[in-house]
């Protein structure tokens, strides 16, 4: 009796464990009526399949080579990988420790026609991998251009409501006050502990460390812009901070980059304050 390892895989967190459970029970009653034992299970939860940058596919990868068993099994090729390419090279590291990779839903005979309907079936899995992407992004754009948000975690300083960003008035003015007070001068570290003193704290309930900080002063969705691939979007967020102040700090963090000594550019900061705040507000 052949010895072999199921490897099961989901994409995405939308899908479930219900998933995997109808994987592995499939793989495992295609080797029972094949007089084939499974000895062990490899399962990757919401990873794409496009690369193998996935946990336990590498971990199995290396395991084949310790001749521990003779089989991959999966529900069906692509779940093993979506990239033609990637494919071949893991199947032939497979073939050099005498590992063979078996479909439980395809059946591939074992014969030269076999190898022609493997061929087919992964090519055909990479041209529905790079034909999903490309309606992913096509739905993104559309989306991007009419200003909707499509998802994901939301920024600090908007909130999300019936797919727009709006601002969120506290938060908001956090993130002025904190280009302000850097573009006159404050250090991160500074300006951090003014924060913790006035009680101001992140989505999570957290107070904002100087990472965080400089995750929001490089933030140039603030300015009411965002690009990508390209094109840049212009109605998806409000605007928070001016042009005018993001390139002050953009121009001191760069300057920090490369002389971290250099004597900043400081701006009038109840002047500043004032007219940023004022127009802010005044918008909301």
């Amino acid at each position: 009796m052949k010895k072999a390892v199921i490897y099961a895989r989901y994409s995405s967190d939308s899908q479930t464990e219900q998933s995997i459970e109808g994987q592995l029970r499939v793989c495992k009653d295609y080797a029972k009526a094949n007089n084939i034992l499974v000895v062990d299970t490899y399962i990757d939860r919401a990873m794409t399949g496009t690369n193998d940058l996935r946990p336990d596919f590498q971990r199995m990868l290396k395991d084949s080579a310790k001749h521990q068993w003779e089989i991959v099994l999966v529900y069906k090729l692509d779940r093993f990988s979506r990239d033609k390419y990637e494919t071949t090279i893991h199947k032939h590291t497979l073939k050099e420790n005498g590992v063979k990779l078996m479909s439980a839903m395809e059946n591939i005979p074992d014969t030269p026609e076999g190898i022609i309907l493997e061929s087919l079936l992964e090519g055909m899995n990479q041209y529905y991998s790079a034909e999903l992407a490309q309606k992913i992004n096509r739905g993104l754009k559309e989306s991007w251009s009419k200003g909707q948000t499509t998802g994901g975690r939301t920024f600090f300083g908007y909130d999300v409501i019936d797919k727009k960003c709006v601002v969120n008035e506290y938060e908001g003015s956090i993130v002025l006050e904190a280009f302000t007070k850097y573009a006159q001068g404050y250090k991160a570290r500074a300006i951090v502990e003014i924060f913790k003193e006035k009680g101001y704290r992140r989505k999570n309930g957290q107070y904002i460390d100087e990472n965080y900080l400089y995750r929001i002063l490089r933030n140039i969705r603030y300015t009411g812009i965002v690009e990508h691939q390209g094109v840049v979007y212009d109605k998806i967020f409000p605007r928070i901070i001016s042009d005018e102040l993001w390139r002050a700090v953009s121009s001191i963090t760069d300057d920090n980059k490369i002389a971290p000594s250099r004597k900043k550019e400081i701006f009038d900061f109840l002047a500043a304050r004032r007219r940023y705040s004022t127009s802010f507000f005044r918008a909301m």
